[in-house]
């Protein structure tokens, strides 16, 4: 410690250097300021980009390719014909009488025979099972849509909830700092008699305080990881990166045409899909009523009497007594649970849209409200709070309030603009992902 300078200096310059190395001042609209993030990249850190491409291929959007791939081989197992049946026989053998000497049972009369029957679906069967088919496979392609656009908004989520746990951890751990050089300074000052033993407990306290809060911005900032970790199938110690906070804060363009965004929803394909594979379930269920036909044709060859015997035959069901009216019935069922269910999505698609609008909208202007008016203004009322204790004008308890309502401010501001970030990246990933997406 300079011996020309006194305990009361030696605090007053320290608190005058905590306020600006750790609470500079952040310029409106503009990136965050050192306090809060660093510019430049690390060597572990993750890029938003890259987290939005490693959750697009993650393990629950290839369970959706497994199931959209198990519908499109449903499609070729319904569009084909019925397959063919050949049958061969034997009949008609005559064990007492034979062709010739001996009584082998080679040598008996024995009918021989082989046909093959093939079934002749009627009604448009075959070309209503495939489309019902090949809507059931859209509907899943469009399922996978749907899932890759929610495990990119979670991991939106995710990356800017591990960006501002970061920021959180740095800004917390540099307000410990202060007030631990700040309990010690007080420490000094009670030794030289400059500072009453009750002040100097006060700030011991804030800083005891001041790293219960950091170990919980650490607890925070570990989850956050884990979290996005999860979605990204990324191994633990996940670190984003400062520079993917967005560099202007606006609200979503007034005039958006919801309705149109929400007809193109995957969520609303995708019901509009099985909707139409209900229907021409209901056609198939319908065209039952039109009986197939069985024909076939057998070449018969019976010792002793013809060598060549053709018999041809037609078999076709008799409905007497139903008419169908069970698959008919469960069809129809199946077609109004599907049209109820596309009414629902489209109306859920329009209020999710109208939701994330409102959000983005209003946390734009409380982002806004936080770094053009209320963080400069806690950080002036900081700044002249240290100016005015070292002039002796204030109190130590109006310093420790002024600092409590900075820190208070900082992490507020924090959080505003990572539910922006959240806000809006949900808002473009439903309506423009190519802004997001590479």
């Amino acid at each position: 410690m300079n011996a020309a300078m006194s305990p009361r200096q030696l605090f007053l310059l320290t608190t005058l250097a905590c306020a600006t190395s750790g609470w500079a001042q952040t310029a409106p609209g503009r990136a965050p300021a050192p306090a809060l993030a660093a510019v430049a990249p690390r060597a572990a850190e993750l890029t938003l980009v890259q987290a939005l491409t490693a959750a697009r291929d993650n393990s629950d959007v290839a369970l959706a390719r497994h199931a959209a791939e198990a519908a499109r081989a449903d499609v070729r197992s319904a569009d084909h014909a019925p397959i063919p049946v050949l049958t061969t026989k034997a009949a008609s053998m005559d064990l007492q009488h034979g062709l010739g000497p001996g009584n082998a049972l080679t040598r008996k009369r024995i009918d021989k025979s082989i046909g093959i029957d093939w079934t002749w679906e009627r009604g448009n069967k075959r070309a209503l099972r495939t489309l019902a088919a090949q809507r059931a496979s859209d509907a899943a392609e469009s399922d996978v849509q749907e899932m890759q656009t929610q495990q990119l908004q979670a991991a939106l989520a995710a990356y800017y909830d591990l960006l501002a746990a970061q920021e959180r951890l740095d800004e917390t751990r540099e307000i410990e700092r202060g007030m631990v050089e700040l309990s010690r300074v007080a420490r000094l000052r009670v030794q030289a008699g400059d500072l009453a033993r009750q002040d100097a407990e006060r700030t011991r306290i804030e800083a005891e305080r001041a790293h219960a809060d950091t170990q919980l911005a650490e607890l925070a900032h570990e989850q956050a990881a884990l979290a996005l970790a999860q979605l990204t199938a990324r191994g633990p110690g996940l670190q984003a990166c400062a520079c993917d906070w967005p560099a202007h804060i606006e609200g979503p363009a007034p005039g958006a045409d919801l309705q149109a965004w929400a007809e193109a929803r995957a969520d609303v394909r995708a019901a509009l899909a099985r909707t139409q594979a209900a229907q021409a379930g209901l056609d198939n269920a319908m065209a039952l009523r039109k009986a197939d036909v069985t024909i076939g044709a057998s070449y018969d060859h019976y010792p002793g009497t013809s060598n060549r015997l053709v018999e041809l035959r037609a078999q076709i069901p008799l409905h007497w007594g139903y008419d169908f009216e069970g698959e008919i019935g469960r069809a129809q069922a199946e077609l109004s649970a599907a049209q109820e269910a596309l009414d629902k999505t489209r109306r859920l698609a329009l209020l999710d849209l109208q939701s994330l609008q409102q959000q983005a909208a209003n946390a734009a202007r409380r982002a806004a409200g936080y770094e053009a008016g209320i963080l400069p203004r806690a950080r002036e009322v900081a700044q002249s709070a240290e100016l005015a204790y070292t002039k002796g004008a204030i109190s130590l308890t109006d310093l420790l309030d002024a600092r409590r309502t900075l820190r208070a401010t900082l992490l507020e501001a924090l959080a505003a603009r990572a539910d922006y970030a959240k806000a809006q990246g949900s808002w473009l990933l439903r309506t423009q992902p190519q802004a997001l997406l590479p």
